[in-house]
């Protein structure tokens, strides 16, 4: 038997699994292999055509871009190889990409954050207010850094012992099964343990209260500062409730397991430890990518406006980037070797509108290629975890494998390119629009369609989308 589509314009057929095995799959399927295995573990093993081969995996074309923070990924290594006060001398050189929306800025940055064992935060530019305005300033940005950058040393600091923690989370469990003096059992209760067998048994376990040290942090909660009462008034709260209490709960020992851990994780790792590392880390690792920075630029003729979110954040970012000293509640942190790489499409005004000492403090500049519908159809085919494959990990779920025809690739991509070319040009985000819709059918149906087989070529892909591109191009002269 033979599954339909709904009829539309172009006769086009889901084929059955007896034409599917005629028509070879356009896209290779990826190997079942851990990526973790073949990508280093820290940037000091990175070189620059490590990176660019890292980045290859992901991000089509772009070489310019993905060169320059190569680069910039290996001097920071380099610059820890350096003795004496001349390393305290060499900065970092920031980075200013430019290029249209949806051509891989934010990708490289995401790619790149995943990629180095550095502390890494991504800041829209238009979040920001100037110093004396109701919202966020920009020394937020460096207090969210070094939050995250105390996540990734404690997540480090836990990895390196973890043997120990569930050494002593087993003693715990084994205290609840068997008693804290028995030792009769003890040896044969852990074997059935390690194994698994105990999982069920119910324990008592106390629970600690979340963590609420945020409450008192008057820098936190985005920006908008508490006023100094509320923060007193919780304070004696908190003191009169002892801090953190502990609940006693029963659970099962698979629950119980990972609340224990982060108890014993609370005694084994020093907090002080944590925020020393961290602090460093942040100091003389950190990134921040400062995306959509063009929307903060005003047009020469239009200087000195009253905005809040312009030209006073580029001056507010002068200090931060140049360098200078950021108070947080985990102590000073020194921004003169931080590494700034800062984004923006730049259609409404030009990379020169930007004020002078900021164009000054971003001396690298790269600029991104707008995509062609060959560009289009290589983000289809090349990129480990394409929207291709991922339909077809998801229709995997529903028992339906799912093939595109080559054919049905180009087509996506010229359609993608058309749209992008004759309406608005948002890059690969395109696809995205044009895949949902090609899927659209199929995913709503993929339920009823267990064990079979379902081929889209060209002529399926155009039915689906003729509807889209008629709209689209109405839609333009609707007010």
């Amino acid at each position: 038997a033979r599954v339909r589509a709904p009829t539309r314009a172009g006769g086009a057929r889901l084929h059955s699994s007896e034409a599917t095995q005629r028509v070879a799959p356009a896209i290779p399927p990826v190997p079942d292999v851990p990526p973790a295995e073949d990508e280093p573990e820290r940037d000091e093993a990175l070189k620059p055509n490590e990176v660019v081969a890292q980045l290859d995996r992901y991000i089509i074309g772009q070489a310019e871009a993905k060169k320059a923070t190569a680069i910039a990924i290996r001097n920071r290594w380099r610059r820890q190889q350096v003795s004496g006060a001349l390393r305290d001398e060499i900065t970092p050189k920031n980075i200013l990409m430019i290029g249209p929306t949806g051509v891989g800025k934010t990708e490289i940055a995401r790619r790149m954050a995943k990629m180095i064992g550095a502390p890494f935060i991504k800041v829209e530019a238009t979040k920001f207010t100037e110093v004396g305005f109701v919202g966020r300033d920009v020394e937020q940005i460096i207090r969210d850094l070094m939050d995250s950058a105390l996540i990734m040393v404690r997540a480090k600091l836990v990895e390196k012992k973890r043997a120990e923690i569930a050494l002593k989370v087993e003693e715990k469990i084994l205290d609840q099964l068997v008693g804290e003096n028995s030792t009769t059992n003890r040896d044969s209760f852990r074997a059935l343990l390690r194994q698994g067998l105990l999982d069920t048994r119910t324990i008592d376990v106390e629970v600690p209260e979340p963590r609420r040290s945020s409450q008192l942090d008057p820098n936190s909660g985005g920006g908008n500062a508490q006023p100094m009462n509320e923060i007193i008034l919780r304070f004696d709260k908190l003191l009169q409730q002892g801090g953190r209490r502990a609940e006693r709960r029963q659970m099962t020992i698979a629950d119980a397991r990972p609340i224990l851990e982060e108890v014993f994780s609370d005694k084994v790792i020093s907090e002080e430890e944590v925020k020393r590392v961290a602090l460093h880390a942040v100091e003389q690792e950190g990134i921040v990518f400062i995306d959509e920075i063009d929307k903060i630029c005003s047009r020469q003729e239009y200087r000195g406006s009253a905005d809040a979110s312009s030209e006073g954040v580029q001056r507010d970012l002068l200090p931060l980037i140049e360098g200078s000293t950021v108070s947080t509640k985990h102590g000073n942190i020194n921004t003169d070797h931080i590494l700034f790489v800062c984004s923006g499409a730049f259609h409404q005004c030009r990379p020169s509108d930007l004020l002078a000492e900021l164009q000054g403090r971003l001396p690298i500049r790269v600029e991104l290629k707008q995509l062609t519908e060959a560009d289009l159809y290589r983000i289809l085919t090349e990129p480990e975890t394409s929207l291709i494959r991922q339909q077809i990990a998801l229709m995997e779920t529903e028992a339906v494998q799912l093939t595109f025809g080559d054919d049905a690739l180009k087509a996506i991509a010229q359609i993608a390119a058309q749209v992008n070319r004759e309406v608005e040009n948002i890059g690969a985000r395109r696809l995205n629009t044009i895949i949902e819709r090609v899927m659209e059918d199929i995913s709503f149906s993929a339920c009823e369609r267990a064990g079979t087989a379902v081929h889209v070529d060209a002529a399926y892909v155009e039915s689906q989308v003729s509807e889209l591109i008629v709209k689209t191009d109405l839609s333009r002269f609707i007010l």
